[in-house]
């Protein structure tokens, strides 16, 4: 286990008790509704901050599915932290232990450990956060030589302040209320790549874990819920890959869309993908979609 500081740990600790707040906050919409504007608020904030969740946090600072300018890195990084997903050590680190360690007892997040049946699904949706198994084994030297990324993951929920502060001027408690709904869902959003996408859904490619393809799950989070094929290929800036028959298929992957866009404009380069033919050696011939087995 890492060591760390009194301070760091107090930092950390805010997270997951912010994330409680944004579901209380949510009771704010019973007094004052959720208005056209509201509404867009709550929208917009959610699909900018998984978008910095998933195209951010994920295919570049995690698995360098492609390369961009430290600036725009940065940045992506504080509107990240801004959506209650912690800091970039923090959610680097646990996600590259769930790579190493998919579905086994060093898995924070799996749904079948410690538990299973709907107490892992519990577990997995966000019950982990809970546990001590929420600080991570070891925090991850790249992000940590970097002063400052090191500076907002120490101090992630500042961002996520702001905005909440930012909210509340804009429109008042509605808007305020918005900001509580939008980061509640998002939450849950999330971390359905973690339960729902190991539970549910179909495995066109060969892995050592329960990972599935899982269209619901896509949706929530702009293209992350094609899990099966990550697993398979995780330095793949596209999830959306499958297969029909013996056909390989493009699957919606809204994420990939942005990272094409910021390659048009010549803020992203070397784009990792994999060829046709290593999807098809990949392929799990006799695709499984029913219940994993363990």
């Amino acid at each position: 286990m890492a060591s760390y500081s009194r301070w760091t740990l107090v930092g950390y600790w805010l997270g997951p008790v912010f994330i409680l707040i944004s579901h209380v906050g949510c009771l704010l919409l019973l007094a004052t509704g959720l208005s056209l504007g509201a509404m867009a608020w709550a929208l917009g904030l959610y699909l900018i901050r998984m978008l910095a969740t998933t195209a951010i946090y994920h295919r570049l600072l995690t698995h360098r599915s492609y390369h961009t300018s430290p600036a725009l890195l940065r940045l992506g990084c504080v509107v990240g932290a801004s959506a209650g997903q912690m800091g970039p050590s923090w959610w680097k680190a646990h996600h590259l232990a769930h790579h190493r360690s998919p579905d086994a007892a060093a898995d924070a997040h799996s749904p079948f450990q410690p538990h299973a049946g709907f107490r892992g699904f519990l577990w997995s949706q966000g019950g982990w956060l809970l546990s001590p198994q929420f600080l991570p084994q070891a925090l991850p030297a790249d992000v940590e030589a970097d002063p400052v990324l090191r500076a907002i993951d120490r101090f992630h929920f500042v961002p996520l302040l702001l905005l909440a502060l930012l909210s509340y001027q804009l429109g008042g408690l509605a808007y305020l209320g918005a900001f509580f709904l939008s980061t509640t869902l998002l939450f849950h959003g999330v971390q359905t790549v973690n339960s729902l996408s190991h539970l549910f859904g179909s495995q066109p490619f060969r892995t050592a874990d329960n990972s599935r393809n899982n269209a619901l799950v896509a949706f929530l989070t702009l293209g992350e819920g094609w899990h099966n094929l990550h697993h398979a290929f995780q330095h793949s800036a596209r999830h959306g890959f499958s297969f029909r028959g013996d056909r390989l298929v493009g699957l919606v992957d809204p994420t990939f869309g942005f990272i094409r866009l910021l390659e048009a404009l010549g803020l992203a380069w070397k784009v990792s993908l994999p060829s046709d033919r290593q999807l098809q050696l990949r392929r799990l011939c006799g695709d499984s979609s029913g219940p994993p087995q363990k």
